[in-house]
């Protein structure tokens, strides 16, 4: 799995001095009603879900999300194959031109094994090759990135990190959910957040054009791996609802507010041809951590 510890001195000088400046940290939200416009999927793009502090501007977060894409860039092995980055990056932006996001969403491919989403900072999101070999077709995809770009709409990353306690700050920059959440993290925020990215996604999924239910085989697909099964959960499920609570959640939502309709898309002859690309990439050797001094 790609380690963060690289950001480490960068993230907490960041945020000592935003911190010294303000003087206090801000207290977890306690988790919110759903309001008439959350629940109002034709005032998408025209309403601001995002009701907790956030002390930065779109600018500073935007160029915090810039300069830690630099250090991904430079240590997570991100793939360069434009027929790949183009499809991932034209999905994203057809799922953020019907979302809530002022933000431009820019999706990296991380060439790496395991299962795991990345959303920082200023709408910079990653996914692993390992992710999307476990994809079905392009609706759960599109699910997928549909979630990071309700995280960055509900600036999540940016809550999380003024939340946690500065000893916390370098573990904290996953908030999409696949990799692990800071232990010093109140749970029921990061499930309230969770559970947020999910209402929200999702609605984003069906505005532009897929079928919701390609959100319910995407949940228990990737995030069941570590529940149910006997195994160990790890710290990466802790914070999570379960996946029975999402899903009864999803499923009262695509009920109540998504009408049903017959040209809903599923998938695409283009994702299959994306995800034969994908698996016929080399997987790269992980890159050794840096040592004193890097």
């Amino acid at each position: 799995m790609v380690k963060i510890q690289f950001l480490r001195a960068f993230v907490v000088l960041s945020f000592l001095g935003l911190l010294s400046s303000i003087g206090v940290f801000a207290s977890p939200p306690s988790p919110s009603k759903r309001s008439q416009s959350d629940r109002d999927i034709s005032a998408i793009g025209h309403r601001k879900i995002d009701h907790g502090p956030n002390y930065w501007s779109a600018q500073q977060e935007s160029e915090l999300g810039r300069q830690l894409d630099e250090e991904v860039e430079r240590h997570g092995r991100l793939v360069h194959d434009a027929a790949i980055t183009d499809y991932v990056q034209r999905l994203a932006q057809d799922l953020a031109r019907n979302s809530d996001t002022q933000m431009r969403i820019q999706v990296g491919l991380i060439n790496n094994e395991e299962v795991y989403a990345l959303t920082q900072p200023g709408g910079y999101q990653y996914i692993t090759r390992g992710l999307v070999l476990r994809l079905e077709g392009e609706g759960e995809l599109a699910a997928l990135l549909a979630r990071g770009v309700a995280h960055t709409a509900l600036d999540s990353a940016m809550k999380e990190m003024f939340w946690n306690p500065v000893a916390s700050l370098p573990n904290h920059l996953v908030v999409n959910g696949l990799d692990s959440i800071p232990r010093s993290t109140p749970i029921f925020v990061k499930q309230d957040d969770e559970l947020n990215a999910d209402y929200f996604g999702v609605q984003y999924l069906y505005k532009t054009g897929y079928d919701p239910e390609c959100f319910l085989t995407l949940i228990p697909r990737v995030w069941d791996s570590g529940q149910g099964s006997g195994k160990k959960v790890s710290v990466i499920f802790r914070g999570f609802p379960s996946v029975t609570e999402r899903l009864r959640a999803l499923n009262k939502e695509i009920s109540e507010i998504l009408p049903k309709r017959d040209d809903a898309i599923v998938s695409t002859p283009e994702f299959a041809v994306f995800k034969g690309r994908v698996r016929d990439l080399i997987p790269e050797a992980a890159p050794k951590p840096p040592g004193k001094g890097e």
